[in-house]
């Protein structure tokens, strides 16, 4: 087992929310892969509020209901910093999280 240093930059949006007429999480996820970024996930979560304090929750009534939506991303500091800017820019209400993580590689 190897383990090596990596940075997990996490995002927190809501399902809602878009960039460029194209779900948010979509275009993170789209521009990450461009950028040569080595993992992205994405997570929809079942309940959950932020800032505004506005419950967001699924509901077998309602299509949508603005869910929260988590986005996972995990490459080296160095990658990570390169798209910290831009990813910043697009982001116009949620929060953006980054912690130091030990990735273990099984070879």
């Amino acid at each position: 087992m190897i383990y090596e240093e990596a940075v997990l930059l996490r995002i927190f949006i809501g399902e809602d929310d878009k960039h460029e007429g194209k779900p948010l999480y979509k275009y993170i996820t789209e521009f990450c892969k461009e950028k040569g970024i080595a993992g992205v996930s994405v997570f929809r979560g079942i309940l959950g509020y932020g800032r505004s304090s506005v419950m967001h929750k699924a509901s077998l009534f309602k299509l949508s209901s603005d869910l929260p939506i988590v986005v996972e991303i995990i490459d080296s500091e160095e990658k990570i910093r390169d798209i910290l800017p831009e990813l910043s820019k697009i982001i116009k209400g949620g929060l953006i999280t980054l912690e130091r993580v030990k990735v273990v590689k099984y070879q």
